[in-house]
């Protein structure tokens, strides 16, 4: 029979990794703003620095796997968020081979701030979050909110051709039809519909 282990919620080092994270890409932006001439080269190579991004993200990695110390998983979990912060700030040079000031930098770079947060958020609240969207589907609001917000996305998608729009708006689109999805399902079973 399979040991049932559990396992340790600690929001608190998700939190400290993406402040390091957050830290460490202003501070990447802000040198490289103020001083774009500033750069490593090493046998006639320009040596960018998602490479110490990358060395700090295997450090971080490799000490939270290793060790089961307090101190230690801050230790990694800084250096974990900090090499993800140096390297998303170089995300445009690595998806476009040489645009350094793409715009997609910093819509990767919000996008996955935004996502950490509610993971955070919801992992840390999830007892108090899940009765309550459970109640919000059950509601007529919620159906209300998914149209709502269907509407509002569809039209986005068809009045623009900006791709980070067409994108957002259709996975908005998608979260209403689920939305409005559950609120049938959670009608159809209890009856009420």
């Amino acid at each position: 029979m399979p040991s049932k282990e559990k396992t340790e919620v600690r929001p608190n080092l998700s939190v400290l990794a993406m402040i390091s994270f957050i830290g460490s890409f202003l501070i990447a932006r802000f040198f490289t703003t103020l001083y774009p001439n500033v750069v490593l080269i090493s046998s006639g190579f320009h040596v960018h620095h998602f490479w110490f991004g990358l060395a700090a993200l295997s450090i971080g990695g490799w000490l939270g796997i290793s060790y089961q110390d307090e101190r230690t998983n801050r230790l990694a979990a800084i250096l974990f968020g900090a090499g993800g912060g140096i390297i998303s700030d170089e995300v445009g040079l690595l998806l476009t081979f040489g645009n350094y000031w793409t715009g997609i930098t910093y819509t990767l770079v919000i996008t996955f701030v935004i996502l950490s947060s509610l993971l955070i958020l919801i992992s840390k609240y999830s007892k108090i979050i899940y009765p309550e969207f459970t109640k919000f589907l059950s509601s007529n609001a919620s159906l209300y909110s998914g149209v709502f917000l269907a509407a509002v996305s569809i039209a986005f998608v068809t009045e623009t051709d900006n791709i980070t729009i067409i994108v957002l708006s259709s996975v908005l689109t998608i979260a209403a039809f689920i939305i409005i999805a559950a609120y049938f399902v959670k009608r159809i079973r209890s009856g009420s519909l």
